[in-house]
C-alpha cells in the first residue's frame, strides 16, 4: 500500500503552513524589490553614463544576473537538501538572500565609487538569486512531503502564495515611499529602505523555520539508506526527458509575471508616460488576485489532475497575451487593472498546481535538486530575458504587438510540454518514478 507522509502530531499544520509561506514571503519580497527598483531608479544611479534606455536595460541586465544564479543556488542547495535535509537548507537559504539584499540597500552609487558600484552591485545581485535558487523547491518540498495524499496540491499552495504576499508588500512599501518623498529624496535615499528593511523580516523568517522538523518523507528515504552520492548527476542520469520538460514547461510562469511586474512598470513609465504609483497600484491588485486564485488552482488539481489544470492556464495565456497590452495601452487605471490580474490568474493556473507537480515527478532522493533546477533554470530564460528582450522589442518597434506574439510563443510551448508530462496527482511520493507518460 502506498505511504501517506501526514504530519506528525508533534508538528501542527499551522506550524507548516507559517514556515513554507513566510519564507516564500520574505524571500520573494526581497527578489521583488530589486525588479521594482531596477524599473525605477537603479538605472539612473548605477549606470548614469547611459542614455535612458540603455540604462533601463542594463538595470534589467543586473535583475537578469538574478536569474542566472539561482540554478546554481539550484544545484548547491538541491545537493545539499537531498544528503542533509530540507530544513538546514532553507535556513541557509533565507540568510543568504536576505544578506545579499540589505547590502544592496548599503551599496555606494556610481557617483560615490564609480565604475565598483555596478561591479559590487552584480555581485549583490547574483547572491540573492543563490539564495533564491534555494528557497522554493525545499519550501514546497517541505510542504508536499508533509501533506496527505489526496491534498498535496493543497498544501502546496502554503508556499506558493507567499509570493504574491511578497510582491504587494514590496509595492506598498515603494508606493508609501514615492507618495511621501520627493522625487530627489526618493533617488537619493529613499529607494534603499526596503532593502535594509528586509533584516527585520529575516529575523521572523529565522525563527519561524528553526521550529519546524524534518520531513518524514525523508527521513524514510534516509533510514532506507537512498541517500544520492550526487544528485544533479543522478537526475540528469535517470530522469533527464522530465527535468527538460519541466523546465520549459515553467517558463511561461515567469513569463507571464515579469511581464506583468516588472517590464510593465518600465514600459508604463518610460514609453506610455504614465504615473509610476498608479501602475504600482494596478500590479499590486493584480498580485493580490494571483495570491487568492492560487490556492483555489491547486485544491483543483488535486480533484482534476495537474496537467488539466496547466493545460487550461497556457490556453487562457494564448488567448490573452494581445488584450493584456491593448488593455495597458489605453492608460485607464482601470483596464490595466483588468488586463494585469486577468494575466496574473493564467499565471496562478499555472503557478499553483507546479507547487505539487515538480515535486511528484522526481524521486525523493534527488527530489529537491530536480525541481529546484527545473523551477529556476526556466526562470532564466521567463524571469531573467523576458524584460530585456521585452524592452528591447519595443525599442526596435515602437509596437507591444512582438511582446504579446512571445507570450503566445512560449504559452504553446509551455502546452506541448505540458501534454508529454505524465500525471502526477494520485502518484505515490514515496514510489520510483518514471520518465515517461503512461
Amino acid at each position: 500500500m502506498p505511504t501517506t507522509a501526514a504530519p506528525p502530531a508533534a508538528v501542527p499544520r499551522s506550524r507548516i503552513a507559517a514556515a513554507t509561506f513566510i519564507g516564500t514571503a520574505i524571500e520573494f519580497y526581497d527578489f521583488y524589490i530589486y525588479g521594482t527598483a531596477a524599473a525605477l531608479v537603479l538605472g539612473h544611479l548605477f549606470f548614469p553614463t547611459f542614455s535612458a534606455l540603455a540604462g533601463t536595460l542594463a538595470a534589467f541586465a543586473t535583475f537578469g544576473v538574478g536569474f542566472v544564479a539561482r540554478p546554481v543556488g539550484a544545484v548547491v542547495f538541491g545537493h545539499f537538501g537531498d544528503r542533509i535535509g530540507r530544513k538546514t537548507m532553507l535556513i541557509v537559504s533565507l540568510l543568504t538572500m536576505g544578506t545579499g539584499t540589505v547590502a544592496i540597500g548599503l551599496l555606494p552609487t556610481y557617483e560615490t565609487i564609480g565604475i565598483g558600484a555596478p561591479v559590487l552591485l552584480v555581485l549583490c545581485r547574483f547572491l540573492q538569486g543563490f539564495g533564491l535558487g534555494g528557497e522554493w523547491g525545499g519550501a514546497v518540498l517541505l510542504a508536499t512531503e508533509y501533506a496527505p495524499e489526496n491534498r498535496r496540491g493543497l498544501w502546496s499552495s502554503f508556499p506558493q502564495v507567499g509570493p504574491a504576499v511578497g510582491f504587494v508588500v514590496a509595492g506598498t512599501a515603494f508606493l508609501v515611499l514615492g507618495g511621501t518623498l520627493s522625487d530627489a529624496a526618493f533617488e537619493s535615499w529613499g529607494w534603499r529602505v526596503p532593502f535594509l528593511a528586509s533584516a527585520l523580516l529575516l529575523v521572523v523568517g529565522f525563527y519561524v523555520r528553526m521550529k519546524i522538523a524534518e520531513t518524514p518523507v525523508f527521513e524514510k528515504a534516509m533510514r532506507e539508506h537512498e541517500k544520492s552520492k550526487a544528485p544533479i548527476v543522478e537526475v540528469i542520469k535517470r530522469q533527464p526527458r522530465t527535468l527538460v520538460l519541466a523546465t520549459c514547461s515553467f517558463i511561461l510562469a515567469h513569463t507571464l509575471f515579469y511581464t506583468i511586474t516588472t517590464f510593465s512598470l518600465s514600459y508604463g513609465t518610460e514609453v506610455l508616460d504614465l504615473d509610476k504609483n498608479m501602475l504600482i497600484v494596478c500590479s499590486m491588485i493584480a498580485a493580490a488576485v494571483m495570491g487568492v486564485a492560487t490556492p483555489v488552482f491547486a485544491v483543483l488539481s488535486d480533484r482534476v489532475g495537474r496537467r488539466r489544470v496547466c493545460l487550461g492556464a497556457a490556453g487562457l495565456a494564448v488567448v490573452w497575451a494581445f488584450p493584456l497590452f491593448g488593455l495597458i495601452n489605453t492608460g485607464h487605471p482601470l483596464l490595466i487593472g483588468i488586463g494585469m490580474s486577468v494575466g496574473m490568474i493564467a499565471f496562478a493556473a499555472l503557478f499553483a498546481p507546479m507547487g505539487a507537480f515538480l515535486p511528484e515527478l522526481f524521486a525523493t532522493r534527488y527530489r529537491y535538486t530536480g525541481s529546484s533546477v527545473a523551477y529556476n533554470a526556466s526562470s532564466i530564460v521567463g524571469g531573467g530575458l523576458s524584460p530585456i528582450l521585452a524592452t528591447q522589442m519595443i525599442a526596435s518597434t515602437g509596437s507591444s504587438l512582438p511582446i504579446s506574439a512571445y507570450l503566445v510563443l512560449i504559452a504553446l510551448i509551455c502546452a506541448v510540454c505540458v501534454w508529454f508530462m505524465r500525471e502526477t496527482h494520485t502518484a505515490d511520493m514515496t514510489g520510483e518514478p518514471v520518465d515517461s507518460r503512461p
